[in-house]
């Protein structure tokens, strides 16, 4: 857990009803979603991501994206239009601060 960011732009998604609940990324099978939205993984293994079935995608929020089912779809935008969510692809998800110390 090293980093959040603040939320703004929706982004809709639709998948079956294994798929996860994030609202930064998103895996399952026939994953429907705005591509220019996303960072879309079909073969979890060129990620070194875990497959869970051999249809497994990967879907990855870009800037300050969210996803957003169809269903109540203005309810939820509103809901978590500027939250601080944890994943996706951004600056503060990837990128993991280290301090190396050294005694006097």
């Amino acid at each position: 857990d090293h980093g959040t960011i603040r939320v703004t732009e929706p982004s809709k998604v639709v998948g079956d009803r294994n798929t996860n609940s994030n609202l930064r990324y998103k895996h399952g099978r026939n994953l429907t979603f705005e591509a220019k939205d996303v960072l879309a993984v079909k073969d979890p293994a060129d990620a070194f991501l875990p497959k869970a079935n051999v249809s497994t995608t990967y879907i990855f929020a870009k800037k300050d994206q969210y996803f957003v089912y169809p269903n109540n779809y203005n309810h939820f935008v509103n809901f978590y239009r500027h939250t601080f969510q944890h994943g996706g692809i951004s600056m503060e998800e990837m990128l993991v601060p280290v301090a190396v110390l050294k005694p006097r």
